[in-house]
């Protein structure tokens, strides 16, 4: 499986829809189900875009099926981008990710204190 990350902007239709429900992009993307691709995480940012949803898809095909479903049901423009791993940069052999023992899922007991810097 693939990584990719979905940078999404509200459209008009969106931010009214917003404006009704809070809990919009939860609410729309939980009982969201497209074969072959799974929403990892989702993020509310300043800036240029609103929202960045974490994305593990296994390929574009179902990753571009979940980006059409969660913009219907959201009122968001998004743009998909796939995530190739800094790994894959060097200048040596190119480990795949699929061999990997874990996921790249977030783990469901992360908290904020977990995170770097409070060893």
């Amino acid at each position: 499986m693939s990584l990719y990350f979905l940078l999404g902007s509200l459209t008009h239709d969106g931010q009214r829809m917003l404006h009704s429900n809070t809990n919009l992009i939860t609410d729309r993307t939980r009982d969201l189900n497209v074969p072959g691709a799974e929403i990892l995480g989702q993020y509310a940012v300043l800036g240029r875009y609103d929202f960045v949803i974490m994305v593990e898809a296994d390929d574009n095909d179902a990753v571009a099926r979940l980006s059409l479903a969660l913009g219907m049901r959201t009122g968001l423009h998004l743009e998909t981008l796939p995530a190739i791993p800094i790994g894959f940069m060097g200048d040596g052999p190119a480990r795949d990710p699929s061999d990997q023992a874990e996921s790249v899922r977030l783990r469901p007991d992360f908290t904020p204190e977990d995170g770097p810097g409070d060893e």
